[in-house]
């Protein structure tokens, strides 16, 4: 019997790339954060016998994906209290 499709691990690491390019196009730190989630879960799947039913291996890839947004926000945030503000215009 074959496995279904969403435990293949490279259409996992393929999802992660498609959203890395996403980010690129549309920058935020929202599709890295999915597309690191999507990147461990295919690295998961590599596993010999790791195949979870597709509920957990959905709550896998949202909590991973969530712990990665944290870490990208509370990297790349301004510290705490500070506002970004802007002195010059572009075209001065």
């Amino acid at each position: 019997m074959t496995d279904p499709f969403w435990l293949t691990w490279w259409l996992w690491l393929a999802g992660a790339l498609a959203l890395g390019i996403l980010e690129i196009v549309l920058p935020g730190f929202i599709f890295l954060g999915f597309a690191i989630g999507a990147a461990v879960t295919g690295l998961l799947l590599v596993i010999p016998g790791f195949a979870p039913s597709l509920a957990v291996l959905l709550l896998i890839f949202a909590g991973l994906s969530l712990v990665a947004w944290l870490i990208l926000r509370r990297m790349f945030a301004l510290p705490h209290g500070q506002v970004k503000t802007f002195r010059h215009d572009i075209n001065d």
